[in-house]
């Protein structure tokens, strides 16, 4: 087994796919000790109807096998897979997922581009303290581009819109680069960046940074045409288009300081990078090695000194939406409860029961937050808000569970056949029902005597409960009496057994 001190992040890009495995130090810095990156350019395997085509997929898997390999002995806990925009838009990715899974050996989470933008961030700030100055973060991926604003920890602005290296060479490079396709890849640009701008620009920053692949190639492609260029500035940018629009292409322009891996991609980055500057009215920009692996590091570090982002994201949406947190915090503890006594009954693993324990717990916290839209079918509203908001610290993936979770707390069951098609999610659905049920005073509860879920010879369950507290209880005992029905039909056996 791994050392628990030795963590990995995966960060499957639009363009390139990378694992780095890196030993953490008491001090919380990061010492690397392996890394890999393959050009996949996944995004270049989008067809007009926005899917993978079999190629892309292929290099996909092949290198997820290679990373896979030398991931092998890692606990899943030391170890996060993220995946940015290409998995976000493909629309046949839900069919790609479970083999590039298999093939990994560990599940990815597809995050959304504010939470891209938030880790990327998290990346600069450690690796690049602020010193009080407050930065604006761009980095331009192979399909889409981050913008961040911030001084502190955790930013103030973030965005994400979708430009990218690959996606506009593609679009605009295919053939010979003119100066009219150049100059339509920085208006696209601009008029996608526009929609942001003024929000960013009102704002402010005092030093901007570059991160990722093609901010670093712009740098060396200046440096390299004149060694006392550290920073990107406008004009330099300006030079290099000139060059290549008179070349014809970025191959026979030859620019000393390009990887040749960089060579298809330079332009729609370089254009996008262009189109940045002139609708923010960016000066200079500093460049950065810091990106979102380092920001995978970091946030992956903070779930194992308790200092997970998902809580702080849970405590500032209860706050948002005005829903109690001593409500959620006793929801949230029965629900676990129930839970344990349901895993308990089917000696379920362990690890299967902390990995449902933490969403049945934020699930509790956040199940009221629909209320604040309206208190009618307010978990149908709650259950909007999880799978849609921006959540900090949450994949796509969390989110849906947590949505799955809180629409099936109360109403009709019936609903969720066609949505839950996972036998542990039903039971923290069930819990979850039975915590809302026995918590509806909203005053401090324990939960009665003998109060335990049993299995009804492994079928259904059974809730043994004391009679005398049922006879105190009728409002309880009467809303058992309907939840019975309601497992009945999905045909989850549930039934109450006073004794």
């Amino acid at each position: 087994m791994t050392k628990p001190n030795i963590l990995a992040s995966v960060d499957l890009g639009s363009n390139s796919f990378r694992l780095q495995i890196c030993e953490v130090h008491s001090n919380s810095q990061l010492k690397v000790i392996d890394s890999f990156k393959e050009m996949v350019r996944l995004a270049g395997g989008l067809d007009e109807q926005k899917n993978l085509d079999e190629a892309s997929q292929t290099r996909a898997l092949e290198c997820l096998a290679r990373f896979g390999e030398r991931l092998k002995g890692f606990p899943p806990e030391q170890v996060r897979v993220v995946a940015t925009n290409t998995f976000r838009v493909a629309k046949n990715i839900t069919d790609f997922m479970p083999r590039a899974e298999a093939a990994l050996g560990f599940p990815i989470e597809i995050i959304a581009g504010r939470e891209e933008a938030r880790l990327i961030y998290t990346g600069v700030v450690h690796t690049l303290p602020p010193k009080g100055d407050k930065m604006l973060v761009i980095d331009i991926g192979g399909g889409s581009t981050e913008f961040v604003i911030g001084s502190e920890l955790q930013p103030a602005l973030t965005e994400s819109l979708p430009l990218g290296c690959v996606t506009y060479s593609m679009r605009f490079f295919p053939n010979k680069i003119g100066q009219k396709d150049f100059q339509a890849a920085i208006t696209a640009a601009r008029n996608e960046i526009q929609r942001i701008g003024k929000m960013m620009k009102r704002s402010g920053w005092d030093i901007a940074i570059g991160t990722s692949g093609s901010a670093k190639s712009i740098r060396d492609v200046l440096a390299a045409e004149n060694p006392q260029t550290h920073d990107i500035t406008y004009e330099g940018m300006k030079k290099i288009a000139d060059k290549i629009i008179q070349a014809g292409s970025v191959k026979k322009a030859r620019f000393s300081g390009m990887k040749s891996d960089r060579i298809e991609v330079f332009a729609g980055g370089l254009s996008v990078m262009m189109a940045a500057f002139e609708e923010l009215g960016i000066e200079k920009m500093t460049v950065t090695d810091a990106a979102l692996r380092d920001g995978v590091f970091y946030d992956l570090i903070g779930r194992q000194i308790n200092e997970d982002m998902r809580d702080q994201t849970t405590a500032e949406f209860q706050q948002r939406y005005h829903a109690s947190p001593n409500q959620g915090k006793r929801v949230a503890a029965a629900a676990q409860k129930f839970m344990e006594s349901i895993c308990h009954a089917l000696n379920a693993p362990v690890q299967e029961l902390a990995y449902w324990q933490q969403y049945i717990n934020w699930a509790g916290m956040l199940h009221e937050i629909g209320i604040d839209i309206a208190h009618t079918g307010y978990h149908k509203h709650s259950a909007y808000i999880l799978e849609n908001a921006d959540m900090p610290g949450f994949s796509r993936k969390e989110q849906r569970i947590l949505s799955l979770l809180v629409l099936g707390h109360r109403g009709d069951i019936r609903k969720m056949v066609d949505l839950v098609d996972n036998q542990m999610m039903w039971f923290a659905i069930l819990s979850l029902r039975l915590a809302t049920l026995f918590c509806r005073a909203r005053m401090p509860l324990e939960l009665p005597p003998y109060t335990q879920l049993r299995s009804d010879n492994g079928n259904g369950f059974i809730l043994r409960i004391s009679q005398n507290w049922l006879n105190e209880h009728p409002l309880i005992n009467g809303a058992l009496g309907y939840e019975s029905e309601q497992w009945q039909k999905v045909d989850i056996p549930f039934s109450v057994q006073p004794q």
